[in-house]
């Protein structure tokens, strides 16, 4: 008689059930992280949304806080990779920096649509459950930006401005409409008010517009357009 054996499973293949898992697990833990706050999601709760037993998570990151952890440190990773490259770009600062603003606004739509809420509530707690190491990416973050502005000054493109205050209301002004949509949407769809919520496109464009011409040296949006 003959015995058919299962065929094993190639190591790539493995591989690939792998990826798929911890990527369903970071994708999972952020829009609960989000929705809940890290003390409202229970280990069991990731496991079922991700679809996974929830000894995968210690499996493949060592518990919550380091799935957390690894959420935080992967986002930030994406975005210094993509804005350390452009405040190296030799282009005209308000180039630069609209650019800057829309690359930001595609990772947290497209890339990472919850990552806003998740980390305003981890702000609005003081940071505490971020590690000290981890704070060097928003640093890169701000160092470029303020790279950026400063440049721009020096080219005689932007007014003197606060290279920080730039920061803090390019990031402020993203963080919190992306992280606010869902109420936004509510208030919105009031009959008293009855106006359509901005995508996040128009919204982008937006803010672009505001801090270009908000920090444009006098005469410059002129010489610009000439």
């Amino acid at each position: 008689m003959t015995v058919s054996v299962p065929p094993i499973r190639s190591r790539r293949a493995r591989r690939r059930d792998a990826a798929g898992t911890r990527e369903a697990l970071l994708a999972a833990g952020t829009e609960l992280f989000a929705e809940r706050g890290y003390e409202g999601v229970p280990v069991s709760a990731i496991a079922q949304k991700a679809g996974v037993n929830k000894a995968m998570i210690n499996y493949h990151f060592g518990g919550k806080r380091k799935l957390y952890l690894a959420i935080v440190s992967a986002t930030f990773s994406e975005i210094v990779t993509s804005v350390e490259r452009l405040a190296d770009s030799p282009r005209p600062a308000p180039d630069v920096l609209r650019e800057l603003i829309a690359v930001v606004g595609e990772t947290v739509t497209q890339h990472h649509p919850h990552f806003c809420t998740m980390m305003l509530r981890e702000v609005l707690s003081g940071g505490k459950h971020v590690e000290r190491e981890l704070i060097d990416k928003p640093v890169r973050i701000l160092s470029a930006v303020q790279g950026i502005v400063a440049r721009g000054v020096r080219e005689g493109a932007f007014r003197p401005v606060d290279p920080l205050l730039t920061h803090l209301s390019l990031v402020g002004s993203l963080v919190f409409f992306f992280a606010t949509q869902r109420f936004r949407e509510r208030v919105l769809a009031d009959r008293r008010i009855a106006m359509k919520a901005p995508d996040a496109a128009a919204y982008v464009k937006h803010i672009q517009d505001l801090l270009a011409h908000g920090l444009a040296a006098h005469g410059a949006s002129r010489r610009r357009r000439a």
